[in-house]
């Protein structure tokens, strides 16, 4: 296969696409407002409060989201124009400009202030707590001798410097991947050749220069030993310039599942591709080489705009081999996930627990092992579970649920798993696992053709006297044990047979061709959840205008569905209140006069990654706790209302609404880690005042559930 080739055909496909128009007004630009969140990340690591390597490591999650946001946001943003109606002759040329401009501004802002974050704080902190990232000047003798000695031993042989001549073509560039250009002649010629060292990935990008036990730590960049060391790779030759770079490629390739025969083979061949998607990111040091710099830009077809020029290092998230220092002075106070009172209590199993009631958990205040993978490994342990029904969006790498449903099958019982293959970066480790389930005896599906199944769904069936009996888990997160640690999520775990059955009929729908369209409790997309959605926010606007309680709240990671956000304006304007807690993404324009006056919109950004997704309408009930509770995997979000199969499930027992209600609340007035939005789009910090605490809600939580798992 002819690579040149190839890049050439992906470059052709990605640009072919038709420029979209998009109008300002009502709305928030929403890649505006995902680099807003990216703003709030970094200002984590600006956060003096925090602990150093936490800091850092805020640091280094700021530098991944800019990574994740050109691959999968900035090629298409390129043919994204922005107009503005105006009022008088209705014709659109307020404002005619590409968003790439505005994103390119926005984005050179913030690495402005990472590269202060980093140079005027961060290091000179490390420094004088011990840590000390020097320079091949600062090395000692004796450092010297130990930098020298393992480039020649371990770097030198799996380097391979890869030269561009007639005879050999540009090598092709990974996608992330940190590389030295390099200029290079014949001594007494003149005549300029272009040669690339990549950086290997199979070392730390920081090497430790002393023993792990000295009070004092000094590291070095690996990419500095490889750039020191050059005339090792390239003998009896001048080397002119050096130029260190780092790529960031476009991956957002569309699938055309209609046209696929197979979609496994369609993935298969969309992450071949995906390695050839444009370069839209190139991170280079300030001043670079004029000759290096103009062979790059033209063998990688960049206008100036893809060029960003960094002051200090090219890879922010590099800094992780730093962060992950076990130092517990300098971390955040570990937290021990507690087991959930009610399984806890119960000694017998968790299928007696649910037949008492239904049993809500927190992640990761709650334990996930001693919850969601045991009712998964209970059941496979059971002999009387007859049939065990998943959905796996993303998981980790050495999962106990997957192993064992593979056990479970071999076992003989009923698995059936649906493994999205199209979650975003999660891809080839996703059909890796279908692979290996299928070879166990898992019964595989892939999906609906056009959908993502975006779902956090598990259903065993048990055989009980005097029949069969049902039980699910319905989360809105993923079934990983890894992230369960760090992200915010809730799971509701019932044999509630109003709920059950409806997942059965679920599990029909997407594994075969079941038509079911019509759920009477849970909310299902794209079926009935949005149009739901909407009723149920019309409804808080009736109520407030026939006098009754009417208060919305809704807390998910993203808000841009312009249907929900028009309803949401619509109730706003007739007296309901409305608070949003919203992580990430969020167009809609609060403080509004005459549109949204009564909404607020907030964003917390702390240890935990907030990640659930939950609803709450009053519903006319003088009892808050009285009016209805909805949770599950789906954000207000056109595409996951639109395009994934998502679950949301209401929520009937009062404790747990008491609960849930508990956790809002808290979350609402927490003055520590908490943003509010402006109708412009920026954010501004809350404060704490005279009536509010100075704790933040996830401390608060934490303290809060530590207590609860105590109680007898």
């Amino acid at each position: 296969m002819n690579m040149r080739k190839v890049r050439k055909k992906i470059s052709r496909k990605q640009k072919s696409k038709k420029v979209k128009r998009i109008k300002a007004g009502e709305f928030i630009d929403r890649e505006f407002s995902m680099l807003e969140f990216n703003r709030r990340v970094l200002e984590q690591a600006l956060d003096k409060n925090l602990p150093l390597l936490e800091r850092v490591r805020f640091l280094t999650i700021f530098h991944s989201n800019l990574d994740e946001f050109f691959m999968k946001r900035v090629e298409a943003s390129k043919r994204v124009k922005i107009y503005s109606v105006t009022e008088e002759s209705g014709e659109d040329k307020v404002y005619n400009y590409d968003q790439y401009k505005l994103i390119r501004k926005q984005v050179l802002g913030l690495i402005s202030v990472a590269e202060e974050c980093y140079a005027k704080d961060l290091l000179p902190l490390l420094k004088s707590h011990g840590m000390h990232l020097i320079k091949w000047e600062e090395l000692s003798s004796k450092e010297l001798q130990i930098v020298n000695d393992m480039f020649d031993n371990k770097i030198f042989p799996i380097l391979t410097p890869l030269a561009v001549d007639p005879g050999h073509p540009f090598p092709h560039i990974s996608n992330l991947s940190t590389s030295l250009a390099v200029s290079l002649r014949y001594p007494g010629r003149s005549e300029l050749f272009f040669a690339r060292v990549k950086i290997p990935k199979v070392f730390p990008e920081w090497v430790l220069v002393t023993p792990k036990n000295n009070q004092e730590l000094r590291w070095i960049s690996l990419r500095e030993i490889i750039e020191r060391n050059l005339d090792k790779l390239f003998p009896n030759m001048e080397i002119v310039a050096t130029l260190p770079f780092r790529t960031t490629r476009n991956i957002e390739l569309e699938p055309e599942e209609e046209e696929a025969d197979d979609i496994l083979e369609m993935m298969e061949q969309i992450l071949k591709e995906r390695k050839f998607g444009n370069v839209v990111k190139l991170e280079i040091p300030k001043n670079p080489d004029p000759w290096l710099l103009r062979f790059l830009t033209a063998e990688l077809e960049l206008s100036e705009d893809d060029i960003y020029e960094l002051h200090e290092l090219l890879d922010y998230s590099s800094l992780n081999t730093i962060a992950d220092i076990d130092i517990a002075d300098y971390h955040f106070k570990p937290w021990s996930p507690v087991v959930p009172k009610a399984l806890a209590d119960d000694p017998i199993s968790i299928f007696h627990c649910l037949s008492e009631g239904d049993i809500l958990v927190h992640h990761p205040y709650e334990s996930f092992g001693a919850s969601v993978e045991n009712f998964i490994i209970s059941a496979v342990n059971d002999p009387n579970v007859l049939a065990i029904k998943m959905t796996l969006y993303r998981t980790n790498e050495n999962s106990r649920l997957i192993r064992s449903l593979m056990r479970a099958a071999e076992a003989g019982k009923t698995v059936v798993c649906l493994i999205e293959l199209k979650a975003r970066l999660d891809e080839a480790r996703n059909i890796s696992w279908a692979q290996k389930l299928e070879e166990a005896g898992v019964h595989i599906v892939y999906g609906i053709v056009g959908l993502k199944t975006h779902c956090k769904v598990a259903l065993v069936v048990k055989q009980e006297d005097p029949g069969i009996k049902s039980y699910c888990h319905i989360g809105t997160g993923n079934y990983n044990s890894q992230t369960a640690k760090l992200y915010t999520d809730l799971g509701l775990m019932t044999s509630n047979e109003s709920i059950t059955k409806e997942v059965v009929e679920l599990f029909h729908h997407i594994t075969g061709r079941s038509q079911k369209r019509e759920y009477k409790n849970l909310l299902v997309a794209p079926n009935n959840m949005k149009l739901q959605f909407i009723e149920k926010i019309l409804n808080e606007a009736k109520n407030a205008r026939d006098g009754k309680p009417a208060y919305i709240i809704a807390k998910c990671n993203g808000l841009e569905d312009q249907e929900i956000i028009q309803a949401l304006y619509t109730a706003s304007k007739s007296g309901v209140k409305i608070d949003l807690i919203i992580r990430g993404i969020c167009t809609l324009r609060p403080n509004q006069k005459d549109l949204s006056e009564n909404i607020r919109v907030i964003s917390i950004v702390d240890r935990f990654l907030e990640h659930s997704r939950i609803y709450y309408f009053a519903d006319g009930q003088e009892d808050p706790c009285q009016g209805q509770f909805f949770m599950g995997s789906a954000d207000w979000m056109s595409r996951n209302l639109e395009r994934r199969i998502e679950v949301c499930t209401p929520i009937f027992d009062l404790n747990l609404k008491k609960e849930i209600f508990y956790f809002l609340s808290t979350l609402i007035g927490d003055r520590v880690q908490a943003w509010e939005l402006n109708s412009d789009g920026s954010y501004a910090r809350l404060k704490s005042n005279a009536t509010s605490k100075t704790i933040s809600a996830q401390a608060q939580l934490m303290e809060y559930y530590l207590e609860h798992s105590k109680l007898k």
